[in-house]
């Protein structure tokens, strides 16, 4: 029987093999990855960094992208898909960083989240990338199929899922483990053919096809 998986083994074998930036999204200001964050959505970090070049070359502060007309930035996102939405939640949330905030991004998970299209994961990613903050573990499908597969936890949720990882880690390594997770899961553990014979957890995955 296989002995379980914890935390800090996971972390100490991935820091082995990466070394991931904070954010696999380009970008400058706090804005440009909150901004590019609400992109992401259902959407692949490539296609959004080619969107997004040209995105920021137009758009450099909360009141540029509150002057286009939605129809000019729903166009500039268009491949992002579900563009309407994005391009309204960016035009409200720049309102009300106007509004609110004097244009800039809040540091707070309580004011992020207060924002249009910014829940919790969302915010997460912004403070610790943009501002060096651990105010959660972003799950996003990478996160969770590594710690279903790797019996880290046995919730379904995004979010039930973060409040078991954030439990079994050290607060420090949460943005980390995150980008770390993430960057197994699209070199190895990938959803429709996992890379079993070469993960370096192939011994001891509950998941692994590699019998031991």
């Amino acid at each position: 029987m296989k002995r379980p998986i914890s935390i800090p083994y996971v972390l100490r074998k991935l820091e082995e093999l990466y070394d991931p930036p904070k954010s696999f999204l380009d970008w400058e200001t706090p804005l440009d990855l909150t901004v590019a964050t609400i992109l992401s959505a259902q959407c692949t970090d490539a296609r959004v960094n080619i969107v997004t070049k040209t995105l920021f070359r137009r758009c450099r502060t909360s009141q540029d992208y509150v002057a286009l007309s939605r129809a000019q930035l729903e166009d500039l996102v268009h491949s992002c898909g579900t563009f309407r939405n994005k391009a309204r939640f960016i035009q409200e949330l720049c309102a009300l960083l106007l509004e609110r905030h004097g244009g800039k991004v809040p540091a707070t998970m309580q004011e992020l989240t207060a924002l249009p299209g910014i829940g919790r994961k969302t915010a997460a990613i912004i403070l610790y990338a943009a501002f060096g903050k651990q105010e959660g573990i972003a799950v996003d499908t990478h996160v969770m199929r590594l710690a279903q597969r790797l019996g880290l936890t046995k919730q379904t949720y995004p979010d039930k899922i973060a409040l078991e990882l954030e439990k079994q880690t050290p607060r420090s390594k949460w943005g980390r483990l995150n980008t770390l997770m993430i960057s197994h899961g699209r070199a190895i553990c990938t959803a429709r053919r996992p890379k079993c014979e070469e993960c370096v957890f192939k011994k001891c995955c509950p998941s692994s096809r590699v019998r031991s």
